[in-house]
């Protein structure tokens, strides 16, 4: 085995409107706290010197010029939600000459979705200079990227499902209100969790703050961020109430993880 890094970076951490919500005055939309200030949803692991891009979100350019990303090298999705996708043409800066396409990877549900709702860019015709060049592959188990395992981890997101995902001792679980005990087993002698926490009133399709703390605290990680959070979600105020190795994750962290290859 040979010892790496893993960096780790949260590009964004708020619900599909984003924080601020347009229009809204409310105490945390007019929060001065930039942890307040929330994009949407997407994570980035950097390993062995390639990127891999959870989820293109409609935030994602913005995302990439603040944390000066420079390359993409594959892209998992966790679902097909507007807001975790609907970022995708935004990857055409990062199809360098002469390059292969980038390689985008989503489960078997997704892909079917994706090519329809992207047909200019997956249809079949012949590509023009506006659009990204991406490859479509199924995930259907772990597999690996540059040498690295992903591990995907089946959630239940409402009436649907969506993947989180696992790379060493990190676990992104995005978007869902359940983890099914067969991919608990998936979530051992983690080091960081990254959880789904709407916010504090019962959602159909999210977990609730309540209902993530006590998700986190049966899966026991070292650390746990809360994400996906919306405004009712007062970054500074409400962070006290939280148990101890949880808090409430803020667009731009950044944390890193030597693990085995």
């Amino acid at each position: 085995m040979t010892d790496i890094q893993l960096d780790v970076t949260l590009l964004g951490t708020g619900t599909s409107t984003g924080i601020p919500v347009p229009g809204c005055n409310c105490q945390v939309c007019s929060s001065d706290d930039q942890r307040n200030d929330r994009t949407r949803c997407s994570l980035l692991f950097s390993v062995a010197g390639r990127n891999i891009l959870i989820d293109t979100a409609t935030d994602f350019r913005q995302q990439a010029l603040r944390e000066k990303i420079e390359r993409i090298d594959a892209v998992l999705f966790t679902h097909t939600h507007a807001d975790h996708i609907h970022g995708i043409d935004d990857l055409r800066p990062f199809n360098k000459k002469g390059q292969d396409p980038i390689p985008v990877y989503a489960d078997t549900d997704t892909l079917p979705t994706i090519r329809k709702n992207f047909s200019y860019i997956f249809g079949g015709e012949e590509a023009s200079g506006y659009c990204p060049r991406l490859s479509l592959h199924p995930i259907d188990g772990p597999f690996e990227l540059f040498g690295v395992p992903i591990v995907p981890v089946p959630l239940q997101h409402g009436n649907g499902t969506s993947l989180g995902f696992r790379c060493g001792p990190v676990a992104y679980l995005t978007d869902c209100n359940a983890i099914p005990a067969t991919s608990k087993a998936l979530l051992t002698d983690l080091k960081l969790l990254i959880l789904d926490a709407l916010r504090f009133r019962p959602h159909g399709s999210h977990f609730n703050i309540a209902e993530a703390i006590a998700t986190a605290e049966a899966i026991g990680a070292e650390q746990t961020l809360l994400t996906h959070l919306s405004h009712e979600v007062d970054h500074g105020k409400h962070s006290e109430g939280l148990p101890p190795r949880i808090e409430f994750a803020f667009d731009g962290q950044k944390f890193s993880f030597p693990f085995d290859k």
